[in-house]
């Protein structure tokens, strides 16, 4: 295997921009290096010169793209300078007096609760920084690294040179040829602070601090303040985290932290990643490189964005927090990076055949199989979006006949995607469709034809090559010689590194070019030529070409690949949870009415699309293709059931009228049982262009077996999924390589599974597929015993009863307790009631009880086994927001009214839709005190209580709620 990757390696290394016609080899395959159609293009010469808005010091090799600052370097509107940039929390906007700043906080809404919609914290200039004189003709790029860029304003005589980045609210300048200028947009400056080199002022209600060198001053006159910078050229300006309502002190206060760090200017920016497969974890550094102009500070003042707060496993940011398009971005003051941690659940080649197997349905199943068999592609059109769209068809087909014994429709899917890629990957002197050509100049690979201005804009690459990856990974299971590096695995991986080139070597291409770094998601247009900035819509389409990486990785044996795409794929799938779906309703502003946007922009969102004003195709824009790499879409079950409800809303009807095999699909994520029942009265549909009745059927026929998706347990493997119903589990491990493996879940569980196959333990006991060549008998996992379940059942699974604990001794099991109307925690599980979790009163008691419900066992003879508790506690909070729910577990080991240990659990953020939610021990631990005991006549209590919001909760009692020790 490594004698392949190393001649991977070597063939993609080829020298791609070659100035003769015809094409160059890459293995078997071959690219073009002669367009046969149009290149990207734009104001003057960018069709044959894409730096003509460089300047010479910026760095060389492939100019970025796909970026939130592209529009000035590839400009197409605004020849001269560009639109306005949205780096989060400041907006910029290029022009001939300097660089205009503004930060927005008061969103426009457009629409209203029903159909297209959006909101928008539009450009609104505060003032514009400059150089007194200087009137630039245009704006050119003189540096950039992973999130900032450094535009450039000169006039011949005087010149002004920025770095703005991402999550920066400093932006840093130096001038030459005149005093550095301030100058506002209205009225005189409000000076609210002035002390030498450092001056405070107000604009618009939001607060800046510009720092000129030490021994500098600034005047003040009008609307407009100078400083000659006392003989020096640099000097920086931030925003401040305040509110009108921030008193003077602290803003003060503010500012004095701010001064540390305001002579480190920052010069460059890079992220790197690591996925630990042990723990499936993802942990991604984002690092900060500085100068010190000043003084011997080298941190900076970074505003990290929810994605990334979220996830924070270092640093602690200010209690002051930033108002953005992208919800509320806390910062940490003096950083010179900052890490994040995040788990990644895991991805399939496609979801198990658990319930194809007899009767009827498997009958069903196979009739639709059949029908496909003469074309599984069903292609609508000859161009690298939809002849992409019909390889995904085809794979999906493929894998759903593999795994259900059926080789004839296996093997006419996988002919038409070997017949299709072969041809795609090979370009021949003077050929005009069906190729990739290189285009040395802009660093990037197009496919011709091409479509939705993934030529002449680079738009969405990812979107396309996406898909065909994907089903290069699927024939790479079958047909391995053919993925090899002497045939076409090559052309596979130029498609990767144009989209989103993982190796920073490799200068041919830019690095993730379709991949903001700092926001944690893709943007779809290589310009970003809008007043809005840049845009996405199709965020899973974006998730299925990081799903790709990880399959082709996973089944050629490239790591690099592999561990690129769990990086993206984890990354982005936080960065959907919180921008496109506003999982915590926390992003979107107060007055925006959808759970979900179908767009998002740089500075806002849009429940709307470039194609489809109807609901179903506003919101399933986010959700298609349905594979086994968009299971993410089920972490939350009950925002899948809000969601779809939203939909029919919007829609007015009770059953979507457009897309319903993908919106029965993605129920099938919250709701299998009810998917399943919608597609048997509605299997007459029409699929959609990329979908097919067979894979429909098999997506909802075993969700509805298999239940939701289980996120409280991971695996030491990729291709892994847990899904849970009715309170049992059931583990699923794909082995797309050659040899036998043995999966490891995070609770205990192992499962064998053998090469080219799929296997389920648990609940399910299933074995099925045969690639790469294994035709014998269906082995069979081993699996360990299955622990007591966890996970989102709904209505709430009953949890498994153990032994009722007594005073004589050891139950011989772990045991669980139930909280009961009457106080208690009692060994046998009561009917479901409910109890009133109150109010936090607006007052953080995060850790410290407050006004809790209090469950009370005693009288306990157990013996402490080792682990730790777990819990299972069904909370709603209706539809009020904010409200968060925590848990303290007591335990006092020989009931003397003491507690020897004390547990305290991190809360759990409710959403405001009414219906159960489960907090579980996943939430962790937030402190301890105290070592675990064996119980002697022993007492256990748990208090539950709101340590955030304004509004009760309710707790469910009963069978709904269980606590389980870590004692036998």
């Amino acid at each position: 295997m490594f004698a392949a990757v190393a001649a991977l390696l070597g063939a993609v290394l080829m020298v791609l921009d070659s100035a003769a016609a015809g094409a160059d080899p890459v293995g078997a395959g071959s690219y073009s290096t002669t367009a046969p159609g149009p290149a990207p293009s734009g104001c003057a010469d960018l069709s044959t010169d894409p730096r003509h808005w460089v300047t010479a010091d910026a760095p060389s090799g492939a100019v970025p793209t796909n970026d939130w600052w592209s529009s000035i370097l590839w400009k197409r509107t605004n020849c001269a300078y560009g639109e306005p940039l949205f780096a989060q929390p400041l907006g910029f906007r290029a022009q001939s007096a300097g660089l205009g700043v503004s930060y927005s906080t008061k969103p426009t809404i457009s629409g209203g609760a029903k159909g297209v919609g959006e909101y928008h914290f539009a450009y609104q200039e505060d003032f514009v920084v400059g150089v007194a004189g200087l009137a630039a003709p245009e704006v050119k790029v003189d540096d950039w690294s992973d999130w900032t860029v450094s535009p450039y304003l000169g006039d011949g005589t005087h010149t002004l040179r920025a770095t703005i980045g991402s999550g920066l609210p400093f932006a840093y300048f130096r001038a030459t040829g005149g005093d550095a200028q301030i100058r506002t947009a209205a009225g005189p400056v409000d000076v609210w602070s002035a002390s030498g080199s450092m001056i405070g002022y107000t604009v618009d209600g939001h607060d800046y601090v510009a720092f000129a060198p030490k021994g500098a001053t600034w005047s003040v006159s009008g609307s407009t303040l100078t400083s000659s910078l006392a003989g020096k050229d640099y000097f920086s300006v931030a925003v401040l985290p305040t509110t009108p309502s921030t008193s003077a002190a602290d803003r003060e206060a503010l500012a004095a932290e701010y001064a540390e760090y305001a002579y480190a200017e920052v010069t460059g920016t890079a992220v790197s990643y690591r996925y630990d497969e042990a723990d499936s974890t993802v942990t991604t550094t984002y690092r900060f490189t500085t100068t010190a102009l000043e003084g011997s500070a080298n941190g900076t003042v970074a505003a990290l964005m929810p994605h990334q707060w979220r996830h924070l496993s270092d640093g602690s940011p200010l209690p002051q927090s930033y108002v953005s398009s992208r919800g509320p971005l806390k910062v940490l003051c003096g950083v010179t990076s900052f890490s994040t941690s995040m788990v990644f659940h895991g991805v399939l080649p496609e979801v198990p055949a658990v319930a194809d197997s007899a009767g009827a349905d498997a009958a069903t199943l196979q009739a639709y199989l059949n029908a496909e068999q003469a074309d599984p592609a069903r292609q609508v059109s000859d161009d690298t979006y939809w002849t992409g769209k019909g390889l995904g068809r085809a794979a999906r087909l493929a894998e759903i006949a593999d795994q259900t014994g059926n080789a004839e429709v296996r093997d006419a899917a996988l002919s038409v995607i070997r017949s299709r890629l072969t041809d795609w990957f090979t370009a021949s002197p003077g050929e005009t469709g069906h190729l990739f050509a290189y285009d040395g100049k802009w660093g990037t690979l197009i496919g011709y034809p091409a479509s939705y201005g993934s030529d002449q804009e680079l738009n969405d690459h990812h979107f396309h090559y996406g898909y065909f990856i994907a089903a290069a990974a699927t024939l790479a299971r079958f047909d391995p010689v053919w993925a090899d590096a002497d045939h076409y695995g090559g052309m596979v991986d130029l498609l990767i590194r144009d989209a989103d080139n993982y190796d920073r070597a490799d200068k041919r291409f830019p690095y993730l070019r379709d991949f903001d770094i700092y926001a944690g998601h893709d943007w779809a247009s290589g310009h970003g030529s809008f007043a809005a900035g840049n845009n996405q819509e199709s965020s899973s389409e974006g998730m299925n070409f990081d799903n790709a990486l990880i399959q082709w990785g996973t089944a050629t044996g490239n790591k690099a690949v592999r561990d690129a795409g769990v990086y993206l794929y984890t990354t982005q799938a936080a960065a959907i949870e919180d921008y496109w779906f506003d999982a915590h309703d926390q992003v979107y502003p107060s007055g925006f009415p959808h759970k979900e946007v179908g767009m998002v922009w740089s500075n806002g969102g849009a429940y709307s699309t470039w194609f489809s004003s109807a609901p179903e195709q506003i919101q399933g824009i986010n959700l298609l293709p349905v594979t086994g790499g968009h299971l993410y879409l089920g972490d939350d079950p009950a925002y899948v059931r809000a969601n779809y409800r939203e939909m029919l809303d919007q829609a007015g009807r009770n059953r979507p009228g457009i897309w319903p095999d993908i919106w029965y699909e993605y129920l099938a994520l919250g709701d299998g049982d009810a998917a399943l029942a919608d597609f048997r009265a509605d299997s007459s549909l029409t699929s959609e262009e990329g979908e097919s009745k067979a894979h429909t059927f098999h997506w909802i026929r075993n969700l509805a077996a298999l239940g939701t998706v289980d996120t409280t347990v991971t695996a030491d493997s990729p291709l892994t999924a847990v899904f849970v119903k009715n309170g049992a589990r059931t583990y699923v491990a794909a082995n797309t390589t050659g040899e036998d493996a043995t999966v490891r879940f995070s609770d205990g569980t192992t499962v064998q599974a053998p090469a080219g196959r799929t296997v389920t333990a648990g609940a399910h006991i299933w074995s099925g597929g045969s690639a790469p060549g294994n035709t014998g008998s269906t082995p069979t996992p081993t699996p360990t015993p299955t622990p007591t379940p966890t996970g989102t059942p709904t209505p709430p699974a009953t949890p498994t009863p153990t032994p009722t604990p007594t005073s004589s001794g050891s139950t011989g099991s772990s045991p669980t307790l139930y909280p009961s109307a009457d106080g208690t925690l009692t060994g046998t599980a009561g009917p479901a009631g409910r109890a009133t979790v109150a109010s936090a009163d607006g007052v953080n008691h995060d850790g410290s009880p407050y006004k809790p419900v209090t469950f009370t066992a005693s009288g306990l003879d157990l013996t402490y086994a080792g682990g730790t508790t777990r819990f299972d506690l069904s909370v709603d909070a209706g539809q009020a927001v904010a409200d968060g729910v925590q848990i303290q577990v007591s335990y006092d080991c020989l009931g003397s009214g003491k507690w020897d240990r004390v547990e305290t659990y991190r809360y759990f953020a409710t959403d405001p839709l009414p219906g159960w939610e489960h907090y579980t021990d996943a939430a962790g631990l937030l402190s301890a005190s105290g070592a675990p005991c064996d119980l002697r006549n022993g007492t256990v209590q748990a208090k539950v209580w709101n340590a955030l919001g304004n509004a009760p909760s309710t707790l469910g009692t009963g069978d709904l709620s269980a606590l389980r020790l870590p004692y036998t």
